[in-house]
């Protein structure tokens, strides 16, 4: 019981931590002279960091290190809890606002999925758009691996927290040998790119509002958007490509990106073999998809074609889920190869979903060796990824994965299934929530939202997000009761 007062007193820290996070949103209604709306932050922010000092406070006694099994529980507790406080400013602002539809649009932005609920985004309070692309921005890389950045100062290691949380098979590989150390550069990274990021939107013609939280969204691979016509509401090809660029960029790992700005070299990204996949992958299913549609006539040209493959497989495939036309009108081939691609094309280390390309890598390197082991029994083959070799303890873990991966898919298709909804749009809805896409397809396409659904449909959508976000193991993980053995 002491470790678990551990646990609320690290996570009533961390909520004190988050709580700033509505400065943004409060600062943007003082520029736009919202005054109602700054009341509404200040006022949550004020709850949020009482409800932390209180948890704090009374759990202060129980001071300590974590170990690598609380570390799990701390992880799951603060990605539910995050949510749920806020929920507070949708609820006090947009009126005849459920609990349940709240809930599932802070999860799919902390989780960055980016399915809403919500329609008129246009007509949306400037902060409160601000405040829904934070959330996108913030669970981009993790707002747990900020946190270890923070904990250390506050007497609290963190290290369990950052094995828990990051996502991949290969959690133990470090760029720096302090872990705060680490999570500090990684933000450093993130944060500098997306202030690129929204220069160069700017610059393309979007207004400061709509830079910054496309930029927010673009960077964390969220997908929310400030329009209810998503990015087809600028009609840019320009706009278009630069978000094309900053979406992949975003899909390879940010350690690749740190380890490039730190030795002043683009030849590490080639060094990359998971990132020099994902981006092979995406590029050549854009020109493949575009011949695609041509072909069949979906578009007389070519180029025009290529525009509209282009812009929304990126998206799809990094699990973004921006859309600037209605892909589902499409032969089905191309949005359902889509779908496909954004279970495995992000890399690990990235802020995309799906089972990321290293676990992909991993299955085809494993079916390789054993053709080989079928035709040479006494072979002796080590798997090698990009030059380094793969214990077989991580090939087995990927399996492992794998196994739950597909075994949560189909678990949560036949729930939905269950309640009523069409096949089609019950399987792309738990495809599009596991790997944290955001749309999917039929009743919850591109051109629709998620506002049709049950509350109890609402839900399997909002645990999807969840241990898709989590990466499986993190939330099942809890369910078994050797995890609650002493």
């Amino acid at each position: 019981m002491g470790r678990l007062y551990t646990v609320i007193h690290a996570l009533g820290l961390m909520l004190v931590v988050f709580s700033f996070a509505y400065l943004l949103p409060a600062a943007t209604a003082l520029i736009y002279g919202d005054y109602i709306m700054l009341w509404d932050f200040m006022l949550t922010m004020l709850w949020t960091v009482c409800g932390g000092a209180l948890m704090w406070l009374l759990t202060r006694r129980h001071k300590g290190e974590l170990s690598i099994r609380h570390g799990y529980l701390l992880v799951v507790a603060m990605w539910t809890a995050m949510p749920a406080f806020a929920t507070i400013p949708l609820l006090m602002i947009i009126p005849n606002l459920s609990f349940t539809d709240a809930y599932f649009e802070t999860m799919s932005g902390i989780t960055t999925t980016g399915a809403t609920v919500l329609t008129g985004l246009d007509n949306l309070p400037p902060a409160l758009n601000i405040w829904r692309h934070e959330l996108n921005w913030l669970g981009g890389l993790g707002i747990i691996v900020l946190a270890v950045a923070v904990l250390p100062l506050l007497g609290i290691g963190g290290r369990q927290l950052f094995k828990a949380e990051t996502p991949g098979p290969m959690k133990d590989t470090a760029l720096t040998p302090r872990i705060a150390e680490t999570a500090r550069n990684l933000w450093l990274v993130y944060a500098t790119i997306t202030l690129v990021c929204i220069g160069t939107l700017k610059w393309a013609g979007m207004s400061w509002l709509d830079a910054v939280c496309h930029s927010f969204s673009a960077m964390g691979l969220g997908g929310f958007s400030t329009h209810d016509a998503s990015i087809g509401y600028f009609n840019s090809p320009l706009i278009e490509f630069v978000m094309i660029v900053f979406m992949l960029f975003a899909v390879v790992n940010f350690a690749t990106h740190f380890l490039a700005w730190r030795g002043k070299s683009l030849s590490i990204y080639k060094h990359d073999a998971e990132g020099v996949a994902s981006i092979s992958l995406i590029l050549g299913s854009c020109v493949a998809i575009a011949f695609f549609l041509w072909w069949n006539n979906v578009y007389t040209d070519f180029t025009v074609a290529l525009r509209h493959a282009s812009f929304n497989l990126v998206s799809i495939a990094t699990s973004s889920g921006y859309a600037s036309v209605d892909y589902a009108q499409w032969p089905i081939f191309a949005p359902l190869w889509m779908m496909f691609l954004t279970a495995i094309a992000a890399s690990s280390g990235s802020t995309g979903g799906g089972i990321k390309m290293i676990r992909t890598l991993v299955l085809v390197k494993q079916a390789g060796r054993e053709f080989l082991k079928l035709l040479h029994p006494a072979a002796i083959n080590p798997m090698k990824i990009g030059g380094q070799v793969i214990a077989n303890n991580i090939v087995f873990a990927v399996l492992g994965f794998i196994f739950l991966y597909f075994m949560t898919l189909a678990s949560l298709t036949f729930i939905l299934l269950i309640t009523g909804m069409d096949f089609i749009s019950a399987l792309t809805a738990v495809l599009a929530m596991v790997n944290n896409c955001g749309p999917g397809l039929g009743a919850v396409g591109p051109a629709s939202n998620y506002q049709g659904l049950t509350d109890f449909q609402t839900w399997v959508c909002t645990f999807g997000m969840l241990i898709g976000r989590l990466e499986i193991f993190t939330v099942l993980i809890l369910f078994t009761p050797a995890f609650w053995k002493r």
